[in-house]
């Protein structure tokens, strides 16, 4: 060609070099290729116009779905596309590999992209080598799909901001690992550094709230959602030269900044930088994306998480109380997990009130309140919130405690039922004790909840069966019956939700062992205690004993303790030898006749480790015997108290039952046939002593046993087959 003429047309060139011109439109699904271009792919060298099924067809099946993900990554970066295909025949054969490059467009109305590019024949490279790394095809495409894999399962995993950016920083890429990590953040219109990897400390300093005006990679990245690649330092010393002094002594080779995005904001930008050069192909483009778009993702989710917790942690902590003021004579511990639901925040709650009539300093009467609100949501907590103060403030009033349970139960089901159409029907169960410090007596109301666990002196812990009524919410007009117990000096009371219980697989029976080992067995203070339920329970499976439920779901836990000050209470910081007295208080009313069963099972408890079974047999009848002859033949109530003192092996067990009747007990001689009149013949034969004492208003018959070395002497059990009454008569 002459200088002056003109230039050859553009197409001309392109034949000349080998060089085919094709144009592809995803929207109408059409290929068109020049006559270079077709004898690339197989056809005739003529111009024609393919479907994308056709171009399918002369594709290897594994690079076509690789262009996909080239193109998107081109048109979000606004580069060039660039891949390496093979050529496939009509019998399947690869007859040549050729390289395309194109300058794809989006349409967002349509959906589509539009690509005009080149076709051009090369050669494959070998596997493995360097060459080979920038094929779409090879050992390297393989190694990247397990690495993504990896990455993305590792995030998906984390559940905090520091796990995310512990494990990017943990991530090995294939062939071109980064030394240096950071994420930026973004607050108002400054950066932020979120994290660092390689770095010393306090080299984040001049980056630290840098205007996003800024001339740096990371605040263009932030202005533009767009990636920042950088080659070699006079790629960035050029581009960016007023921050270039900046980056210079870290001496390193090449920079990636990338958008963190997430639902189309950009949240922030995560910088990789190389100690040794990077060509940045579009493979090693398209990796470090896709890390890119998997770390927002992950950033995101550890910080909504980490929002939640910290609300729903606040909200909690508002609404748990502390122990106020010390109690003279008795010492209280709490703790409260939030273990169910993924809000981490329910409706359990317990508080301590302190009674009218008490002192400023603390003396007096108190309450303790520990309950459980259906559910484990924010509307359980919202309801637990309002619960506890509509409590706290009827306990305020001076109500006792059936008729704080009472208000309670109608202010609840006033709240959750009182608009038809937004009614949210809830219930809760609660357990109210007011406790005397001076005397240590208990008036515990119950509504629905589990029964409180006494820890005797001696390390002895039975389960004490209160009387209750339904939980709160239900019934508006629903009773709730008073118990009366005596917390010795020593003992602990503890009382708790089922999730201290039933957590781990486990029902109410053998939760309860498992509570009960833990009470028996532990040695130390009150808050030691308290700890030691918690992490017996809590926690994963590995860490306790499961149950037999193929339930393992965890539940939210309260646990309160009550501990009246005196030898092995746990009360201080050592543990002296425990007193050799253990008792059990039980009241039966004339209207519960089903408590003597109570009273027996308590009686069991109290002499769990007696040596004697035949004794402890015997025992159990003598009070069924007792307390059915106050219900039967007097208007009177009875008082059940029992007593086990001395050193195991040699101890002395005493059960007395008082009434308010007049008429004193007599024996009498029934004959074969009759069906009453045995009473006091049973505890004759059966005890060691017994008597009857008058009081001032009623009397009292009682019975002794002692401890034998368990061949049965000192007492005539014989018969004592154990839990079946005679209804014998007290009178003549």
């Amino acid at each position: 060609m002459r200088t002056g003429e003109p230039l050859p047309a553009v197409g001309e060139v392109l034949a000349a070099l080998a060089t085919g011109l094709w144009h592809w439109d995803t929207a109408t699904e059409l290929v068109t290729v020049d006559a270079e271009a077709a004898r690339l792919l197989g056809l005739p060298a003529e111009p024609t116009t393919l479907t994308e099924a056709q171009t399918r067809a002369r594709l290897h099946p594994v690079d076509w779905n690789e262009i996909a993900g080239v193109v998107g990554l081109a048109v979000a970066e606004d580069t060039l596309a660039e891949v390496r295909v093979r050529i496939m025949d009509e019998r399947g054969r690869v007859i040549r590999t050729v390289r395309s490059r194109s300058k794809p467009s989006y349409d967002p109305e349509t959906r589509s992209f539009e690509l005009i590019g080149t076709l051009q024949e090369v050669a494959e490279p070998t596997p493995g080598t360097p060459a080979g790394r920038t094929a779409v095809t090879g050992d390297w495409r393989r190694s990247r799909e397990a690495f993504l894999l990896d990455a993305g399962r590792a995030l998906a995993e984390a559940r905090s901001t520091a796990e995310v950016l512990r494990v990017a920083a943990g991530l090995s890429m294939p062939g071109f690992s980064p030394d240096g990590l950071a994420v930026f953040g973004v607050s108002g219109d400054r950066l932020t550094i979120v994290g660092h990897h390689g770095h010393q400390p306090g080299d984040e300093d001049p980056f630290s709230h840098m205007s996003t005006v800024t001339d740096y990679p990371a605040a263009e990245v932030v202005r533009t959602g767009r990636a920042v690649y950088l080659s070699t330092p006079e790629q960035y010393k050029e581009r960016y030269p007023v921050t270039w002094p900046l980056a210079q002594h870290f001496h390193r080779q090449s920079w990636a900044f990338l958008p963190l995005t997430v639902a189309g904001r950009t949240m922030g930008a995560w910088m990789a930088a190389f100690t040794h050069p990077v060509a940045f192909t579009p493979d090693e483009r398209s990796v470090l994306t896709t890390v890119a778009r998997m770390l927002a993702q992950a950033l995101s989710r550890a910080g909504v998480a980490e929002s939640e917790r910290e609300l729903t942690d606040g909200l909690q902590r508002s609404m748990l109380p502390t122990l106020g003021p010390e109690i003279p004579g008795m010492s209280v511990a709490a703790r409260y997990i939030p273990t169910g639901g993924g809000l981490q925040v329910g409706g359990d709650w317990y508080d301590m009130i302190p009674l009218p009539g008490g002192t400023p300093s603390g003396g007096g009467r108190i309450a303790l309140v520990i309950g459980d609100v259906q559910g484990h949501d924010v509307r359980a907590a919202g309801l637990m919130g309002q619960l506890r103060i509509a409590l706290r403030a009827y306990a305020s009033e001076g109500h006792r405690p059936d008729a704080v349970l009472s208000r309670a139960s109608r202010f609840l089901h006033g709240i959750t039922n009182g608009d038809a159409e937004k009614a949210d029907p809830r219930f809760a169960t609660c357990l109210y004790v007011e406790a005397d410090p001076a005397t240590g007596v208990l008036e515990i109301a119950r509504a629905g909840h589990p029964d409180p666990a006494i820890r005797m002196a001696d390390g002895t812990v039975l389960a004490r069966p209160t009387a209750g009524g339904l939980p709160l919410g239900i019934d508006p007009d629903a009773d709730y019956p008073t118990t009366t117990l005596a917390l010795e000096p020593g003992e602990t009371m503890m009382i708790c939700t089922d999730g201290l219980i039933e957590t781990g697989g486990h029902d109410l029976e053998t939760g309860w062992q498992r509570i009960r080992t833990i009470l028996e067995e532990h040695k130390g203070d009150l808050e030691e205690l308290a700890d030691a339920l918690v992490q017996a329970v809590h926690g994963p499976s590995s860490h306790h004993t499961t149950g037999p439920l193929v339930d393992r779901r965890e539940d939210d836990i309260a646990v309160l303790l009550l501990s009246r000050e005196g030898e092995s209470c746990g009360c201080g910081d050592t543990v002296t030898a425990p007193p050799t007295v253990r008792r059990t208080v039980l009241t039966v009313a004339q209207a519960e006749p089903e408590r003597i069963a109570v009273a027996r099972q308590q009686l069991r408890e109290l002499l769990h480790d007696w040596t004697t079974a035949d004794q402890v047999d015997s025992a159990v009848l003598l009070v069924s015997e007792m307390l059915t002859n106050v219900l039967v033949h007097t208007d009177a109530d009875a008082l059940l108290t029992a007593e086990v003192s001395g050193e195991s092996g040699e101890r002395r067990m005493r059960v007395e039952v008082t009434d308010a009747g007049d008429d004193l007990p007599h024996k009498r001689h029934p004959g074969e046939l009759a069906s009453s009149g045995r009473g006091l013949l049973l505890i004759e034969l059966l005890a060691e002593t017994w008597g009857v004492d008058p009081r001032g208003e009623g009397k009292s018959i009682w019975f002794e046993l002692y401890e034998s070395d368990g061949d049965g002497s000192g007492n005539g059990s014989g018969d004592g087959s154990g839990g079946v009454p005679e209804f014998g008569s007290w009178d003549a």
